[in-house]
């Protein structure tokens, strides 16, 4: 009968190990996965930088909804060396093609005057809320403790910042900042999803603190009970990371634009009307901005608001969520962001279109002229795409 020693000669005879010299510099020329396998309590200790932490008991089972390439290279470690040279021969045997183990583990590496770090932690009520978020590899740990440190201001209570509000929420976005004059009226409800019948009368960020705070305690709502001017956004955005253009009016959209490219802050703009809405990120420092897209508004018998010419009560929904996605995105660097893109849907036909923005060389309101730039009030227009 084979002893605890003999599977485990037997199980580095099939593996490679590296020393934590070896795996440091294998890992600092990027590219490779470091898994940690030790027990939750060990792994909240300390840890090696940018880990993928999935307890030995566990591997089988997670692992390949975490580890998708099964070519990238691994390097495996645990506290001693001993339970990441089993979980190795078990990611071989799983098609894992290109895996070592750290001989020593963590206590060599930290001895030897490695980086490590304390890894952020989540409660445990924060680990069941967020679960279907730390099951993505994407988002993980790591990234559900980003949202939770995130900034996001919304410009307006009403259609689009109802849905995405919510669901930043919902996320876990740790603090968000709500600018809106307005207070519920009966005719909201059909679409802002924020409010309720017996709140008609209220101010809408009140309105809006008490939804949002109701569906996660960690959410820290900030109220702006006013109208954004070229006398307060200079004092309103900056500590933001992201804005979520919810306004109903091209001054506000102007106001803001100049704002955010001065200030370098992406805008995740929306807008809706009757059965069409469209989306895209301006993100002043790596792509065209709102100025480009309208560089001079429209006449405003041009303009038709929402209250003249109607909305589908439903479509602010899809363009809310849609920007709250792309906010969360932004948030952890994920994917393609609709920068220098402008996403159109026609709900009538349910078409979804693509299309390049490019900047208007014309345009001197750019990052690039930021100290020039100058935040002023564009009064006496109305919107064609409304947010409310």
């Amino acid at each position: 009968m084979a002893t605890f020693r003999d599977l485990l000669s037997a199980a580095k005879a099939e593996i490679t190990e590296v020393t934590p010299a070896e795996a440091e510099t294998q890992i600092t020329a990027g590219g490779t996965v470091v898994l940690d396998v030790r027990e939750p309590d060990e792994y909240e200790q300390g840890a090696l930088l940018g880990v993928v932490h999935i307890p030995r008991g566990h591997l089988e089972g997670q692992v390949e909804g975490k580890l998708l390439d099964k070519t990238a290279p691994v390097v495996v470690y645990c506290a001693g060396g001993v339970r990441s040279a089993f979980a190795a021969k078990t990611l071989q045997e799983l098609g894992y093609s290109n895996v070592v183990s750290m001989a020593g583990g963590f206590g060599r590496w930290k001895d030897e005057g490695r980086a490590w770090r304390t890894p952020v932690a989540l409660s445990a009520e924060q680990k069941h809320r967020y679960m279907r978020h730390l099951l993505l590899p994407e988002v993980g740990v790591e990234g559900q403790t980003k949202l939770l440190g995130s900034k996001v201001l919304m410009l307006g209570a009403g259609g689009l910042g109802s849905p995405a509000a919510l669901y930043l929420a919902a996320a876990g976005v740790g603090t968000i900042g709500i600018v809106d004059m307005d207070e519920v009226d009966a005719s909201n409800l059909q679409r802002q999803i924020l409010h309720n019948i017996d709140r008609v009368g209220d101010r809408k960020v009140d309105s809006a603190k008490k939804t949002l705070t109701m569906l996660n305690p960690d959410v820290n709502v900030v109220t702006y009970d006013t109208r954004l001017s070229a006398d307060n956004i200079m004092d309103i955005l900056p500590g933001y990371d992201v804005v979520v253009d919810g306004a109903d009016n091209f001054p506000s959209r102007y106001l803001l634009n100049d704002a955010s490219v001065k200030l370098g802050i992406p805008v995740v703009h929306g807008s809706i009307f009757r059965f069409e809405g469209m989306v895209s990120v301006f993100d002043p420092k790596s792509g065209p901005t709102y100025r480009d897209m309208v560089p001079e508004p429209p006449p405003a018998d041009l303009a038709p608001s929402c209250a003249e010419a109607g909305v589908l009560g439903v479509l602010p929904g899809i363009i809310g969520s849609i920007q709250a996605l792309e906010t969360i995105k932004l948030l952890l660097g994920l994917g393609d962001s609709l920068s220098g893109r402008i996403l159109a849907i026609d709900t009538l036909e349910m078409s979804f279109r693509t299309f390049k923005l490019r900047p208007d060389p014309s345009n001197v309101v750019t990052w690039a002229n930021r100290d020039k730039i100058e935040v002023r009030d564009l009064d006496g227009l109305c919107a064609p795409w409304m947010g409310h």
